[in-house]
């Protein structure tokens, strides 16, 4: 071993000493570049790799940016590579970036189809037809999600691998939760799960609506409609009364408008029952006529045919001599029957004639659908009340009986207004005697108890507030009188004691003045008082007066009595 070593140890001595200097540089650069190869090889090697936060690349420009403003304020390291992928440093830093991103509603929509978008090297056809599951689920799940009325949808789908034996092949199946929007009303609408339903059933190949399951949030199942036909049944039947009850509130009101004109709004009462045929009825009808060959004129009519040749076939067949029956190949008996056998290589003429003409005729195909309804019987009747007229006397008072009633006369429709008002009722509503319909048109006294109560309850109010107002003017009458009567007395008791102390007070004068005039005739002196004074004065004034102006004072004394 001693021995290898130096024979290798003197074979590199002796190589050295015979390179030159260039050869050594070369040598020297060739082992540092392999030792800085061996550095880097490590280090990137010992480095952790790196995860991808969302699997599909990011194209939305701002999805990119709010996403990459959401991680700059995480705080969280990453990488936007050239690929528009984010990268982190470990699985459990993307998971808790993911969910973060999906409570902020940053996760952008990711294509289910981009798994294909990249071929691996190695890559298995179970693994091919996992990816294609998952995108179907995946597109799947947001086909219904867009809906209006959906808040949230899983999907899950099981395709089984494709057997050699129909028999042996199991189903394919899919089964969906569905939680709809507060509001929405899509688990009892059932056009919309059905629509989910046949989208399902188109998206995936080989599904039927057997194998479909559509429940809500609750587990409740949504498609199944086994049960449902005893509903369908009621709901039709729903329609068909909803139907029939606009039609005949739709009689009811134009019978009703024609005839409250006439007899008074509540005068007028009507019935209206309509027979109605829903089933659904398709006719073809083919009507066969003759063509016209030489069309009208001015001068003749027009001829026809029952048809016109449109194309003639002639067949001629002519056959003369000895007949020749083929047996067959050499040594092999023939399958002619001896009948015909006997016939054959004999002398004969045969002829045939065939002649085919094709006619062409007038033909005329119509389809015809019935309308939805058509009504089968149709029953009107109308209740028309009389009028009722108020008795009156001869002042023009409406007749009160014992009880304090307004006495009524009830007179009822005359028969020829009734048949009148019925054939304008047949007019309208399209009366058809041959399918029974019936209108009926009759006069009936109403019911208007309550409408009379109020008129005479109105009329005895009137009543008492007229006795009211009578009584009030008779007391204000009366009153009045004794107010002019007592102004009278009293006027006149006040002047009888007016006259009475004027009286007394001339009888006091004259009594005076005869005492005066006696005691001037006996020489006596009499001592006056200046009350008694002055009103002598006075009077003399008012003599004197009345001698020199007489009609002054006149004037003054009618003032006086006016003013009295």
């Amino acid at each position: 071993m001693n021995e290898w070593l130096n024979r290798i140890r003197e074979q590199l001595r002796a190589l050295w000493t015979r390179w030159n200097r260039t050869q050594k540089i070369i040598l020297f650069s060739i082992v540092g570049a392999s030792i800085l190869a061996l550095i880097l090889l490590i280090s990137l090697s010992a480095a952790p790799s790196m995860v991808a936060l969302i699997t599909s690349p990011v194209t939305d420009e701002k999805a990119k940016l709010a996403i990459e403003q959401k991680l700059d304020d995480l705080g969280a390291k990453y990488q936007l590579r050239s690929d528009n992928i984010f990268y982190v440093a470990d699985e459990p830093t993307a998971r808790r970036l993911r969910m973060i991103l999906v409570q902020e509603n940053l996760m952008p929509q990711v294509n289910p189809w981009s798994l294909f978008d990249t071929e691996p090297w190695t890559i298995t056809d179970f693994e091919r037809n996992v990816n294609l599951q998952r995108a179907v689920t995946v597109q799947l799940e947001q086909h219904i999600k867009a809906l209006d009325d959906v808040d949230n949808a899983s999907v899950v789908l099981v395709i089984p691998p494709t057997e050699l034996f129909q028999a042996d092949q199991k189903p394919t199946t899919a089964s969906i939760m569905i939680t709809p929007k507060p509001g929405s009303d899509f688990t009892t609408n059932r056009k919309k799960i059905e629509g989910v339903q046949r989208l399902i059933k188109l998206a995936v190949a080989g599904l039927t609506d057997d194998n479909i399951v559509i429940t809500d949030q609750t587990g409740q199942v949504l498609n199944d409609f086994a049960d449902v036909a005893n509903v369908d049944r009621l709901d039709l039947a729903k329609r068909e009364l909803r139907v029939k009850s606009d039609l005949q509130q739709q009689y009811k009101a134009e019978i009703l408008d024609a005839l409250r004109p006439v007899f008074g709004s509540d005068r007028v009462t009507s019935r209206i029952d309509i027979t109605l045929d829903m089933s659904k009825v398709n006719s073809t009808a083919e009507e066969y006529s003759p063509i016209a060959v030489v069309p009208a004129t001015q001068f003749a009519p027009a001829q026809y045919a029952p048809s016109i040749a449109r194309s003639t076939q002639n067949i001629e067949e002519h056959f003369q001599g000895s007949g020749f029956n083929p047996e067959g190949p050499a040594g092999t008996e023939g399958q002619t029957p001896p009948a015909y056998k006997d016939l054959s290589n004999l002398v004969g003429k045969y002829d045939k004639t065939s002649s085919t003409t094709n006619n062409e005729i007038n033909k005329k195909v119509t389809t015809e659908e019935r309308q939805p309804y058509v009504i089968d019987r149709l029953a009107i009747g109308v209740a028309i009340d009389g009028t009722w007229q108020e008795k009156y006397d001869s002042r023009g008072q409406a007749v009160l009986g014992p009880d304090g009633r307004i006495q009524r006369e009830y007179i009822a429709v005359a028969d020829a207004d009734l048949a009148k008002a019925k054939s304008l009722i047949q007019g309208m509503s399209g009366f058809d005697r041959t399918r029974g319909d019936v209108v009926e048109v009759q006069t009936i006294q109403f019911d208007r108890t309550q409408q009379f109560e109020k008129e005479d309850g109105v009329l005895r109010h009137a009543l008492q507030v007229r006795r009211t107002v009578y009584a009030i003017l008779i007391g204000l009458a009366g009153l009045v009188v004794l107010v002019l009567a007592y102004r009278l007395i009293a006027k006149e008791v006040e002047r009888r004691r007016r006259l009475r102390e004027e009286e007394l007070a001339r009888q006091h004068q004259a009594m005076r003045e005869a005492a005066l005039r006696t005691a001037e005739e006996q020489g006596v002196e009499v001592e006056m008082s200046v009350e008694d004074r002055a009103r002598m004065e006075m009077q003399e004034n008012a003599a004197n007066m009345a001698r020199e102006h007489p009609d002054d004072v006149a004037q003054l004394i009618r003032t006086w009595l006016v003013e009295e």
